[in-house]
């Protein structure tokens, strides 16, 4: 997302580099719902290893709730910066929406057996989708979250649409599906050993999951990012387990990939943390005039606008890179 976020024009971009306009998908939509799913697999092992340790699971939830909070008033900063308008700042966002996502799944993480997680995942699609098929239409604006998020949010909505959010409030039910599911496959880890075949049932998995979650698309809900259709959640499930299972397969099953992929354990390390940065620092460059003067050069290179827009954004994601590299050389790490 920080590449995503950091175009040179937004007038030309690639097409994979943007969200879909409403229903269907692009690369770009691969990025939120991996990153939930990866939580929830930390979320798994960490739990596990802190509930071994004898933690008491009250204190558990407490810690991870208060997380949660730090994460959600990071996000609502990061929207009221530069100009700290209380009238009209976009009370959700991402982060906002992690945090949320955080505060329902913990529980359930932390007291709950695995089937019963199942269960839950199933019955907050289901609250979902009983209300956005029987209330409104599913186009932007006119759905039953938009309308709950008109109610709840009035004027503190997407700025580029202000009657509806792609981060509402009913829509952050099944993205917590997607970070359940991620607890799942966690729980599932710790259990399986570390080889090809768990990498291959993994992947297998992954591929059941495209499958439902395209049948979900033709006879439920369209796969749908800003409204995160129960189709969306479970496909892209589905892609998080097959990236997964290639990941798996090179650096727990084999040893092969851990040196090659070290950057991007380094950039995970402190993803949050470079996610909100990277936030300010384009504010603060948007401000100043600053983006204007260093994309000039790129801009004036004989390649194509929409060429010349992706490598400003490499390069800012580079100097992204360049902080997170530093931070996990010297051993500093962001925690919530």
């Amino acid at each position: 997302m920080v590449l995503v976020n950091n175009p040179g024009d937004w007038a030309h971009l690639y097409a994979p580099l943007a969200h879909a306009i409403w229903n269907g998908w692009t690369f770009t939509d691969l990025v939120f719902p991996f990153f939930l799913f990866a939580a929830g697999m930390s979320m798994a092992v960490s739990l596990d290893r802190r509930l071994r340790a004898g933690e008491d699971r009250g204190k558990l939830l407490a810690s991870t709730s208060r997380r949660a909070l730090v994460i959600f008033l990071v996000g609502l900063v990061l929207n009221l910066f530069p100009a700290f308008d209380l009238s009209s700042v976009r009370i959700p966002g991402v982060l906002q929406r992690i945090a949320l996502c955080i505060l329902v799944a913990a529980p359930l993480a932390i007291w709950l057996r695995t089937r019963w997680i199942v269960i839950g995942i199933v019955v907050l699609a289901a609250i979902y989708t009983i209300p956005m098929l029987a209330i409104g239409a599913l186009e932007p604006g006119l759905d039953f979250g938009a309308m709950v998020d008109r109610q709840v949010f009035g004027n503190h909505l997407w700025s580029q649409s202000r009657t509806w959010d792609p981060e509402g409030l009913v829509s952050t039910l099944p993205a917590v599906g997607s970070l359940l599911f991620g607890v799942v496959a966690g729980r599932w880890l710790l259990t399986a050993p570390a080889t090809l075949a768990t990498s291959g049932r993994m992947l297998a998995a992954g591929v059941v999951a495209l499958g439902l979650g395209l049948a979900l698309d033709a006879m439920l809900m369209p796969i749908n990012k800003n409204l995160w259709t129960p189709s969306y959640c479970v496909f892209m499930t589905g892609w998080s387990l097959v990236a997964f299972s290639g990941f798996h397969a090179s650096m727990d099953a084999r040893s092969f990939g851990r040196r090659a992929f070290l950057p991007l354990a380094i950039y995970g390390m402190n993803a949050l943390f470079i996610f909100a940065f990277s936030g300010f620092v384009a504010r603060l460059l948007v401000m100043g005039d600053g983006k204007r003067a260093l994309y000039a050069p790129i801009q004036a290179l004989p390649v194509a606008p929409e060429s010349a827009s992706l490598l400003f954004a490499i390069a800012f994601d580079l100097a992204m890179f360049a902080l997170a590299w530093l931070m996990w050389k010297r051993g500093w790490f962001v925690r919530a």
